[in-house]
């Protein structure tokens, strides 16, 4: 949620700065601006709306060679002009750009009023430029000024400012991500690696604590009290071309379209000798481990609930926790207890303070996320990385599929590590199919007939996915890449719990898709025929042969596999359903309203 951009190095800085916030639209925003330093005064330029509204507004670019810019999500304050990022200090010489929440705000906005200050807009973040000047008057100084003010804040920031005469960029995490892309002749600051992965691919992704200072032709890291840090240089193996849609004509689509490469780098060095082999987690690391926990929001959390019932089926106590509501919800947790952090970004606010409650409560940790160098991975004591590329459509796809292959392959680590439990009886088969997915994934991309679905469906009133098992999740995940591009009603239910009160909403204008997996489908097939007796057209999701095939009005076809993995071939169909549905509808795909991609905030 919301997305920074700084630069500073040889050129003007305003182009760099508006690709920048087109390269983090994905995040999701409803106003954006810049600020550029100019040696003549930092100059403005905010409006709501569009990246494209702001370059619009401008007359020409502003001269500049350092900068920053922003793209906002509204927390503190509606998505106006003037609550716009940057926000300037009463005379316009601090010019600063937020991500987070300033849970203080009132109180500092209060004390500041009292000392002359003004304000004009609604949000946390002004509070931010304003003590900076408070501190500068008192100390002449602005890196010790910039120190005292985030010293003073509560509550979770990123921040970037530049300050009028000063060829500097000032910048400071706590609890938001931000990081650092160092090239040649320019240095960058970001929320992501996607706003500068045109320029640089060498990062150094900064903790909380960190403030930082760009010079022209250096860069400072040290803590709050002034003391240096020395943090690695990663290098990004991401290619920039994987973050442009190429010749899609939406991020989405062309993110289904690439899930075989995905999943094939997904899987890459992860199967010998008819074994799960994890590059980072050797046979045996998880003897001690008596129950997992898996802690995820959203399309992770449906991931995590694919891999949680295959830990189950294999021997292991295990639990699947919406991060959210962790502190409430969470079991007996001790040093035998795994926690799994499923999290594309690894930045998820709520998968964060989940993991850090259970560390805190001796539980060992592991993240599963895409992002090298990120908190989860950093913050848990052992990362696996799901590999599947750079995400910028806010739906996620590739990611999700990528996630489930990754713990699949872990319940295997697991089921072999933990003492009583057991691999799933034909696991060569099984790890033989996985080998093929991607191949399986093609095919479905090549012969999916979702489109012309779509348009048959198009104008009903609700659509209901239903799933047993394996099939539950992946109809959860269906509904809600449904609901989220479309705006179409869609829920997703357990198949057996159609009967429980959802049966009373099913009309002939509530298409069922029902999941079959080729497991425990016995459920999803009996509903599914109890839903057709009211009425409803029952679409199967499934191998050609299996037995819900025969009762249904239609069906997405997906190649006959392992048991396991027919799941995510089923998910692949329904992510084309949404897609063409959305499309059919003229929705906004890549940026659903009031829907971000990295949501940094609880």
């Amino acid at each position: 949620m919301c997305g920074i951009i700084a630069r500073i190095g040889q050129g003007n800085a305003a182009e760099t700065l508006l690709s920048g916030l087109e390269n983090l639209e994905y995040r999701g925003y409803d106003s954006a601006g810049i600020a550029v330093q100019n040696g003549s005064g930092v100059k403005v330029h905010k409006t709501s709306g569009e990246v494209s509204d702001l370059k619009s507004s401008l007359d020409s670019d502003p001269h500049g060679n350092m900068g920053i810019g922003h793209t906002r999500w509204s927390t503190h304050g509606p998505p106006t002009d003037a609550n716009a990022h940057p926000h300037t200090d009463t005379a316009g010489d601090v010019a600063v750009v937020h991500n987070g929440v300033i849970d203080n705000y009132d109180e500092l906005r209060t004390e500041l009023t009292a000392k002359g200050h003004e304000f004009e807009s609604d949000t946390d973040t002004e509070v931010i430029p304003h003590l900076i000047d408070e501190f500068r008057e008192a100390t002449g100084d602005t890196e010790l000024a910039v120190r005292k003010a985030v010293d003073t804040l509560e509550g979770s920031y990123a921040i970037a400012a530049i300050v009028d005469g000063e060829e500097a960029v000032y910048a400071a995490r706590k609890g938001s991500p931000l990081v650092l892309g160092l090239d040649d002749e320019e240095w960058f600051l970001a929320s992501d690696v996607p706003a500068f992965l045109d320029h640089t691919e060498d990062v150094i992704y900064l903790e909380d604590g960190d403030l930082v200072v760009l010079e022209p032709d250096a860069y400072q890291i040290s803590d709050l009290a002034g003391n240096p840090i020395e943090r690695s240089i990663d290098t990004v193996d991401w290619d920039p071309e994987d973050a442009g849609k190429g010749e899609y004509d939406h991020y989405m689509l062309k993110e289904i379209n690439t899930q075989p490469t995905a999943l094939s780098n997904t899987i890459e060095g992860r199967i010998e000798d008819g074994d799960v082999a994890f590059e980072s987690l050797p046979p045996g690391t998880f003897a001690d481990v008596d129950s997992v926990q898996f802690v995820a929001c959203g399309t992770s959390y449906h991931a995590a609930m694919y891999g949680g019932q295959l830990v189950r089926e294999a021997g292991v106590r295990a639990e699947v926790l919406r991060a959210s509501e962790y502190e409430s919800t969470a079991g007996p947790v001790d040093e035998t207890t795994l926690v799994v952090a499923v999290t594309q970004s690894g930045e998820t606010a709520d998968t964060l303070d989940a993991v850090r409650k259970a560390a805190d409560r001796g539980a060992r940790t592991l993240a599963v996320t895409n992002v090298v160098g990120s908190t989860a991975a950093r913050e848990a004591d052992d990362a696996v990385y799901i590999r599947a590329g750079p995400e910028v459509g806010v739906a996620a796809t590739k990611t999700y599929s990528s996630q489930a292959v990754t713990l699949a392959l872990l319940s295997q680590r697991l089921a072999g590590d933990v003492p009583d439990a057991a691999p799933v009886a034909d696991r060569a088969a099984m790890l033989e199919a996985l080998e093929d997915l991607p191949q399986h994934v093609e095919t479905v991309l090549e012969t999916s007939t979702a489109e012309s679905l779509a348009e048959e469906t198009l104008d009903s009133e609700s659509f209901f996915f239903i799933g047993n098992g394996r099939g539950r999740s992946v109809a959860l995940e269906g509904a809600l890449k449904f609901k989220e591009i479309t705006y179409e009603h869609a829920e997703g239910f357990a198949a057996g719990e159609l009967k429980h009160g959802p049966l009373a909403l099913v009309t002939e204008a509530t298409p069922v898709f029902a999941v079959a997996t080729g497991g425990a489908d016995d459920k999803t097939k009996t509903n599914a025929i109890e839903a057709q007796s009211r009425g409803a057209p029952i679409v199967a999701i499934g191998p050609d042969d299996h037995p819900l095939v025969d009762i249904a009005d239609a069906h997405l076809s997906v190649p006959d596999t392992h048991p396991v993995w027919t799941g995510l071939l089923a998910n692949v169909q329904l992510q084309l359903l949404s897609y063409h549905a959305a499309d059919q509808l003229d929705r906004p795909i890549d940026k659903p309203r009031n829907l971000a991609k990295s949501v940094t905030v609880e």
